[in-house]
């Protein structure tokens, strides 16, 4: 029987009930980001700064601290809080820019996602508060005078949380109906002293006026009879906000000042910086006397004695509520108690209590970076009618060749603040955690970016904001078939027509990968960027010094990856219509092709596998020069492990005409045959295996991979060998001299912005596939086929107690150990030892190589998530 959560996310499937239109859909952070930035040469950082961002209006979103929002983020709710002695009031999270801080940009505050239900039916996260004065000046100076070599300087280091003189401020949302949300905001005084607090829940209608388009009209918002503040919006409708006890209420416009930002002292209005002006700044004229506007606050000051906690409540409404805190507590009790049920059976099987409490924060962390995305790429190079007319120069600047793209959408962020963006491979390896709790949610994801308002009409997906045309590794067929897998476990269907609907716009994206990124037609191929920021001796998307290309080990294996998924796929597609096993036989000869390409390049009897240090490596082509092998022990030669594949008997007796094929193809060709391995069951027949790796190859790269001395952390596998900590590669040409060397934390170079390394450090992602891939191994060679783990230790194990040991090793990350202490959590003795942060667990970018600590974006769940698959209980088959 399902429980009350599953049920409303069944009536949300059904479209019986809307409870996914409001949800956390509000951004941490819009200034800054591509889609607010018309500077002519495309600085984001500098055209929209923090500082402005509580003056001027938004073009393409909104942001707010702990907000939710309806799903087009037309009428937002957030909070605002002051402490007495900030110099501005806190609306939203502050953060460095990328050219400010010492490592790229980052977020300099301390906040954890604690829960979230997939209908959105409770929420809730904490946020803490210093008591001091905000260090914002000693946060940009440290930071900007910082050398690379050294950690960033973060919020713990000012001691602006010393001894507890902060507020753990927990806010939370329950809904009552669809369009019935509470909120409440409890605010803990953890100090021993009394503390001034103001809060300051707000609502506001994101700005679609101020641009040159008037069709809907301006919305409204005015104080209501009862005390209540009724609104209006042409497409919403009439809602109707409540505050409980509140001191004032307060109205102003979400519009820009424009007599601070432009100098217009006579300009008239209210502005979007009322409520700092009204509480910061002792100006009561800021705020509409008339008590109407585009934005409004509830005003709620308290003396908050030591120890003590100030509680403040609010509700939104579709319909007119006489009582609407009659029922309040109650409602926000069930809440909290069907979440409780929810991850209670979903986690079924997880012993630990430390282990639960890490798989639900990660999977409420993915929930809360569910964001609305809006940025319509032609209008956006065109300009505004009501704004000033771009630099010409934009016309054939970023994102120029995308002007298709038009998103109006929810996407999954790899995170709220750092990257209030969407990333296509980031959002492929979200889907797998997200489909444990929403398996329709990670579906209509993965078929948004297929759609033809998202993938370019040439078949390339978009990367990201920043540069729509990088290549990220094509891992969107993997996910789609994951994905169909977790839910067809769940629900006892298969979903076809999803499968075959992204299949069908994956082959306009193979085709484009094929077309576009195999330089010379030899089957290998090139890609550039792939994700992998800052890990070869140079950008990779970059042109070459000296001209030429660089054929990627990493890119064809990718490659090799895509076409074994596809095969999968339309095989499975098979089942249903036999016309998909012509398809199905494409893909298979086209990982053959690859597979004798990876080995014998052009047929010069070199590949991409070194025979002397028994490694993938890519491999540089410069015009006048012989072909050199970028010899870098990395992850780039470990990605030849993820393009596997087994084919089992019984598959192939109902696919008559692909097994004819098949094996015609692998008589007929017997180069291309020795690269499938064959082993034969009594009784069931014959079982294949199609990997870029036969025995020894594979053999090869896990003695590297299960070296502690190479890749093998406590912690997971690094992305660069340890091995280069004292022999660094060194790439010297025309007259220039690079090197890669180990770097298991921050990255020490500015490539990339200096905020991506892939140098040293553990990304989850990649360990992910690791673990899938020796996982379907092991389903080929079976319990006979051991290795030594650790190397060098005598201990050996099967394949897949590897693939365990390797999660286990992962899961470490976020596990306290036998003295209470968290790895993720680094050296930092409050957030170690204090009982207030515990309980709560954050999910980096990316991990030391050597000490698992937490680097990169802060609290980008993201792909971190992935930790919550490896925690779940229930496996689902992978082959």
């Amino acid at each position: 029987m399902e429980n009350r959560e599953q049920q409303r996310v069944a009536a949300a499937n059904a479209e019986n009930a809307d409870w996914r239109k409001w949800g956390p859909y509000l951004s941490e952070r819009q200034w800054g980001t591509v889609r607010e930035d018309y500077s002519p040469a495309g600085n984001a950082w500098t055209d929209f700064t923090f500082e402005q961002s509580h003056q001027r209006a938004y073009r393409w979103g909104e942001d707010g601290l702990a907000g939710f929002s309806d799903d087009q983020s037309r009428l937002c709710l957030g909070l605002a809080l002051w402490n007495g002695r900030d110099p501005i009031l806190k609306e939203r999270l502050f953060g460095l820019s990328g050219p400010q801080g010492n490592h790229g940009e980052d977020v300099k505050e301390s906040y954890f996602y604690l829960d979230a239900t997939p209908s959105h039916s409770y929420l809730k996260m904490l946020y803490k508060y210093p008591q001091c004065e905000f260090p914002y000046e000693e946060l940009r100076r440290k930071n900007a005078h910082g050398d690379r070599q050294l950690p960033e300087y973060e919020l713990h280091d000012t001691g602006a949380l010393a001894s507890h003189r902060y507020f753990d401020v927990f806010v939370e949302y329950a809904k009552a109906g669809t369009e019935d949300i509470l909120m409440q905001i409890t605010a803990f005084n953890r100090s021993a002293q009394a503390a001034p607090l103001t809060v300051l829940p707000q609502l506001w209608f994101r700005n679609t006026w101020s641009w040159g388009d008037h069709a809907n009209g301006k919305p409204q918002m005015h104080l209501a009879d009862d005390g209540s503040i009724r609104m209006e919006h042409a497409d919403l409708g009439s809602y109707w906000w409540h505050a409980d006890q509140q001191e004032r209420l307060l109205f102003t416009e979400n519009e820009s000042n424009v007599r601070e930002l432009f100098g217009r002292s006579d300009a008239p209005g209210f502005f979007k910086d009322a409520f700092h002006e009204f509480v910061v700044r002792g100006k009561k004229e800021a705020v509409n006397p008339q008590d109407t506007g585009t934005k409004a606050a509830a005003l709620f000051s308290q003396e908050v004695p030591a120890g003590a906690a100030f509680t403040t409540r609010v509700r939104l409404t579709h319909h007119e509520e006489p009582s609407p805190f009659s029922d309040f507590d109650e409602v926000m009790k069930d809440r909290r108690a069907e979440a409780d049920e929810f991850y209670a059976e979903l986690q079924d099987g997880i012993a630990s209590e430390d282990d639960r409490r890490i798989h639900r924060q990660a999977l409420g962390g993915m929930i809360w970076s569910k964001q609305f995305y809006h940025y319509d790429v032609t209008r956006w190079l065109d300009g505004d009618p009501t704004q000033a007319t771009p630099d010409k120069a934009r016309k054939s600047g970023r994102n120029h060749e995308w002007q298709h793209l038009k998103n109006s959408d929810i996407i999954s962020m790899p995170d709220t603040w750092e990257y209030p963006w969407y990333a296509a491979w980031d959002l492929a390896f979200h889907c797998i955690p997200l489909a444990l709790v929403d398996a329709e949610f990670a579906k209509q994801q993965l078929t948004l970016m297929t759609r033809e308002w998202y993938m370019h009409p040439n078949g390339q997906l978009p990367a990201y904001e920043w540069a729509f045309d990088d290549a990220n590794p094509p891992v969107h067929a993997w996910a789609t078939w994951r994905v169909f897998q977790i839910d067809r476990k769940q629900t006892g269907k298969a979903d076809v027509p999803f499968l075959e609907g992204v299949f069908h716009k994956l082959l306009l994206n193979f085709t484009w990968w094929v077309n576009r990124k195999d330089e010379d037609n030899r089957n290998v191929f090139q890609g550039g960027f792939l994700g992998l920021d800052n890990i070869g001796v140079f950008d990779r998307s970059a042109p070459i010094p000296g001209g030429g290309h660089i054929d990627q080990a990493d890119g064809t294996s990718w490659m090799g990856m895509f076409s074994l998924n596809m095969m999968r796929i339309a095989i499975e597609l098979a089942r249903h219509n036999p016309v998909y096993e012509n398809i199905a036989t494409k893909f298979f000869e086209h990982f053959l092709y690859i597979a004798k390409a990876m080995t014998n390049i052009g047929g010069e009897g070199q590949g991409l596998w070194d025979v002397e240090d028994e490694f993938y490596y890519d491999m540089l082509h410069v015009p006048g020069e012989r072909n050199r092998l970028l010899k870098v022990r990395s992850l780039v030669g470990l990605t030849p492990l993820f393009a596997v594949e087994t084919i089992e008997p019984e598959t192939l007796e109902k696919l008559p005409w692909f097994k004819q094929r098949l094996e015609f193809l692998l008589n007929d060709r017997p180069d291309l045959a020795a690269l499938v391995s064959r082993w034969y069951e009594v009784g069931r027949g014959e079982r294949r295996l199609m990997s870029l790796l036969r025995g020894h190859r594979m053999k090869c790269l896990l003695r590297r991979l299960l070296d502690e001395t190479e890749f093998l952390s406590d912690y997971g596998i690094r992305s660069v060998s340890r091995y280069h900590r004292e022999k660094p590669f060194v790439f010297e040409s025309m007259g220039k001299r690079l090197s890669v060397d180990y770097q298991p934390g921050e990255s020490t170079t500015n490539m990339f912005g200096g905020n991506s390394n892939w140098r040293g450090p553990i990304w989850f992602p990649m360990n992910y596939l690791l673990v899938e891939s020796l996982q379907k191994f092991h389903h080929y060679y079976g319990d006979d086929f051991k290795v030594e783990c650790p190397k060098g230790s005598g201990n050996m194990i099967t394949i897949n107690e590897v693939a365990t040991e390797l999660s286990r090793r992962l899961v470490k990350i976020f596990q306290k150990d036998e003295h209470g202490n968290r790895p993720v959590n680094g050296h930092i003795p409050q957030i170690q030892g204090d009982e207030h942060f515990a309980d709560y667990v954050p999910f980096y970018e990316y991990f030391h190589g050597d000490t698992g600590r937490g680097v990169g974006a802060s609290h980008q769940t993201g792909w971190t998530g992935l930790v919550a698959k490896l925690l779940h209980p229930k496996r689902d088959p992978i082959h």
